[in-house]
């Protein structure tokens, strides 16, 4: 493994991260039970829960302003909205925990800081307070069902845990997004062969700040979309022995597979600096895989 082509400090793998954290929150089987039983009463405030919801949004002047709404409600883009709430409540109420559901909460992080299709901004707060503001209309709802005291302890219990472990996701997914957006100035990475239909796109800008390396056009670029790691890189495992540390630690390390090739204005960088080259205004970077 050569030094001069490893990456380090990428972030957490949205999946594991994901598992992770489920596993970390240890819901209990009475918790999961309680929620089970509340699924229904909640279930049938659904719709009335996301008609509020965005009712009280553009009632109040600073998410209105956040949604464009300041003037007059565009409906469609309320539609939208309504649709994309009423999928995840089903999801959420589905005690959805796939990998697949991983990936759509870190998506809709990187939508919250302004990388979604109408590019809105929404500050972190208003997501972390919102989710609480779901939390309480859960209570409200289990006590309007007559749920008994005891199911509707434990159901909140297992629901708080839950949307804590998603919340963490989706603030994941934001704060790499903004990383991701920061720069002062961009460099074109070109996408070949199967790189296109998982990103999405043939090339893509990714900004830097002066006196970034490869090295830091990849980790962004590796970051914001983790679905292409598996792909294009092989994780292997380093210890480290530090003067200061009572014991080894070890860390993730990652380097192209067998045969991809990463080239940088046309040259492979296999050679002299690797990942350590500098990337200036106007360069180009390219992911290319086996056999091109």
């Amino acid at each position: 493994m050569e030094d001069n082509l490893q990456l380090t400090d990428l972030s957490p793998d949205p999946v594991e991260e994901w598992q992770r954290m489920l596993k970390f929150c240890n819901l209990a089987a009475a918790e999961q039970q309680a929620m089970a039983r509340s699924v229904e009463p909640l279930m049938k405030r659904s719709t009335e829960l996301v008609v509020n919801t965005y009712d009280y949004l553009r009632a109040v002047p600073e998410t209105a302003a956040i949604l464009g709404w300041e003037d007059t409600v565009d409906e469609d883009h309320l539609e939208e909205r309504r649709r994309f709430f009423t999928i995840w409540l089903a999801r959420t109420l589905g005690l959805d925990t796939s990998d697949e559901f991983a990936f759509y909460l870190f998506r809709a992080g990187q939508y919250h800081a302004g990388q979604g299709p109408r590019t809105i901004h929404t500050p972190p707060a208003y997501v972390t307070i919102s989710i609480g503001m779901v939390l309480a209309s859960f209570a409200n709802y289990m006590i309007d069902a007559q749920l008994p005291a005891e199911v509707i302890a434990l159901a909140m219990a297992g629901w708080s845990k839950y949307l804590s472990v998603q919340l963490n996701q989706m603030s994941m997914g934001y704060s790499i997004a903004r990383d991701f957006s920061n720069g002062d100035f961009a460099t074109r990475v070109t996408l070949f062969g199967r790189m296109r239909p998982l990103i999405g796109k043939t090339e893509l800008p990714v900004p830097l700040l002066s006196g970034a390396k490869i090295h830091d056009l990849l980790k962004k670029f590796f970051d914001y979309y983790p679905q292409s790691r598996a792909v294009v890189l092989d994780r292997v495992w380093q210890s480290h022995d530090k003067a200061d540390s009572l014991w080894i630690e070890v860390m993730p390390v990652y380097v192209p597979r067998k045969g991809w090739r990463i080239l940088h204005n046309g040259r492979a960088l296999g050679f002299e600096k690797g990942f350590n080259e500098l990337v200036r205004e106007n360069d180009e970077v390219a992911i290319f895989p086996p056999g091109r």
